[in-house]
């Protein structure tokens, strides 16, 4: 007969609090792009420990979580709240994308690749229509997060991952209006993958600068208009 293996004390609890640390957070993530918890909200721990029914100590880790992605601030002896993304933290936000995907997509095109994950998130892109708004941008950073995954740096796709979480923020927060039409953003994507295709790391760097920046002028003229 087989001794059962032996057991670490506490590791099985710890692992059940890990989960249901981890499934909050995911709530609270949720609430945040589709808008139930808006800008400058505030995320208390007696809140979330209230409306989870989960104790102190769990709520304030489900919070941690979310403000170390960036969806949280919280200053010194104050409540977390939802973060506001303003004019200057758009063009922030699109300078840090432009020099990682650059610097990803000259790496690729030195090996001709152009990432199959993102060929398929742009086959998805063009079969939306203008009318899913979170669909679309679900699709789009995924062909976006394609490119930086598939230089298989785990650190990159990492601080990546960060950057996406603002940008899908600010994009839930002005997605009421209509940004970039997906055939429009399938042209663009389809223009990155061939120039990689053809080892043309220049072509491929022009189009991403041209379809990012069209992006950051849309999202800074809603959240004007916003103001």
């Amino acid at each position: 007969m087989t001794a059962p293996p032996p057991q670490l004390p506490g590791f099985g609890s710890a692992l059940q609090i890990r989960g249901v640390v981890d499934a909050v957070a995911a709530q609270l993530r949720e609430a945040i792009f589709a808008g139930t918890l808006p800008p400058g909200a505030a995320v208390t721990e007696a809140l979330v420990a209230s409306e989870f029914g989960i104790a102190r100590p769990s709520a304030k880790a489900a919070i941690e979580k979310v403000t170390a992605e960036g969806l949280l601030q919280r200053t010194a002896n104050r409540s977390a709240r939802v973060l506001t993304i303003d004019t200057e933290d758009v063009h922030d936000i699109y300078q840090a994308r432009r020099r990682l995907e650059s610097a990803a997509l000259r790496d690729l095109a030195s090996t001709l690749h152009a990432p199959e994950r993102a060929r398929i998130a742009n086959e998805h892109i063009r079969a939306l229509r203008a009318e899913h708004p979170s669909e679309i941008i679900d699709h789009d950073l995924e062909f976006h997060l394609a490119i930086i995954d598939a230089l298989d740096s785990a650190r990159m796709s990492a601080s990546y991952r960060r950057i996406l979480s603002e940008v899908r923020l600010c994009m839930a927060q002005v997605q009421g209006r209509q940004l970039l039409h997906p055939d429009l953003i399938g042209d663009e994507h389809s223009r990155i993958l061939a120039a990689l295709q053809l080892g043309d790391a220049e072509s491929a760097c022009e189009h991403l600068t041209t379809h990012l920046g069209r992006a950051e002028s849309l999202l800074v003229e809603s959240l004007t208009h916003e103001e």
